[in-house]
């Protein structure tokens, strides 16, 4: 059943319909994506989750180029904040190029697993392990304490850890990592369009939800329905943070592959650093069942976190290897999927969609709606 509204322009003497697409089936589907931004709880192994004192230390520390080894870099470097916590790159550059794509940080607190491959179940974890990778910021403990010692922020870093002169090495990686975290947990993309659709429909208001574009309402139907975006892309995130075959190739070379999810949770299961670790600040370690509880699999080589929709016009390029340009192309691959990629003992969810060309241009338009625009 469509739902119809009457926009009345306010400088003009006459009333514009406009129209509500959706099913009640596909409203009900639509309201939970929201609402955004969601409220999270601070985080219970990281003893300084929320803590001002840490959240300013993190964002200094985030631009700081001594955390590498020779000052080459920062974090934002990679993560730079003029382009949405990434960088256009296909493939990430640490000390010689990476494999991946340089995911975008915002919207990360209260994740179950983090990076492509799922190799942390913390945040802080997350913050820890580039630093210290040999092809990353490279690091080692004594290093690093070397460097926060001789820096800036020792004063800021003692008022809230302590004398650092005391600390092992690493312990005081994992608090420069936990203030990190802190700040991480405050980068949130804004509410969009889409929100004020979505919320509009949430409290019975068809009129405003009518000024939605009927372009991203039809995309939205292809993505709640035929598309079947919405098996992965759930929730107020538009992810469901578990890991998927995407059809996209994950071979590196002719020898050698991307492990995916399969060599994340060979790294994750020899980390000293995860929830069911002695660094959790968490005497509960709430969370932790995830950990003990997963299991590897075959189907996990070549598989990858569902990354979060939000923002999503403004993080290209896409998928773990960066391979396509721009949301078109995205949407593109889905259309017209070889599914001789897929795992043969996968999920079998995807299928060749065969949009036609106003198919993909509304689930494009949809898609640009989930990022931040400012709006009268």
């Amino acid at each position: 059943m469509k739902l119809w509204a009457a926009a009345a322009l306010m400088t003009l003497p006459v009333a514009v319909n406009s129209e509500v697409l959706l099913s009640e089936n596909e409203i009900q589907q639509t309201l939970s994506f929201g609402p955004w931004p969601p409220t999270y709880q601070p985080d219970p192994s990281n003893r300084v989750s929320s803590d001002s004192r840490a959240i300013t230390l993190g964002a200094a520390l985030f631009n700081y180029p001594g955390l590498s080894v020779d000052g080459a870099f920062s974090c934002a470097s990679c993560h730079d904040p003029e382009q949405a916590f990434t960088t256009s790159e296909a493939r990430a550059l640490g000390r010689v190029p990476l494999n991946r794509n340089t995911p975008s940080l915002r919207n990360l607190a209260g994740l179950r697993w983090y990076g492509w491959g799922g190799k942390s179940d913390n945040l802080w974890a997350a913050s820890l392990h580039p630093i210290i990778e040999e092809q990353e910021m490279a690091h080692s403990n004594e290093s690093l304490k070397t460097a926060i010692s001789e820096s800036s922020y020792v004063a800021d870093f003692e008022s809230i850890f302590g004398n650092i002169r005391n600390q092992d090495p690493e312990l005081v990686l994992v608090n420069t990592a936990k203030s990190l975290s802190a700040y991480l947990e405050t980068l949130r993309t804004e509410r969009t369009q889409f929100d004020s659709f979505r919320d509009a429909l949430e409290r019975g208001d068809l009129l405003a939800a009518a000024t939605y574009p009927e372009a991203a309402q039809r995309g939205l139907k292809l993505f709640l329905g035929r598309g079947k975006c919405a098996f992965c892309h759930n929730g107020p995130a538009f992810s469901n943070n578990e890991f998927h075959d995407a059809g996209v190739p994950y071979f590196l070379s002719e020898t050698e592959v991307d492990e995916g999810r399969f060599g994340g949770l060979n790294f994750l299961f020899s980390s000293a650093y995860t929830l069911d670790g002695e660094w959790n600040d968490d005497s509960a370690k709430i969370g932790s069942w995830a950990v003990r509880s997963v299991r590897r699999r075959h189907s996990d080589f070549g598989t990858f976190r569902t990354p979060s929709l939000r923002g999503v016009a403004e993080t290209p390029p896409y998928m773990h290897d960066g391979s396509l340009i721009d949301l078109d192309a995205v949407v593109r691959h889905y259309s017209e999927l070889d599914t001789e990629r897929l795992h043969a003992d996968g999920e079998a969810i995807l299928s060749e969609l065969s949009l036609s060309e106003q198919e993909i241009a509304d689930l494009v338009v949809f898609l640009e709606t989930l990022s931040y625009v400012t709006w009268p």
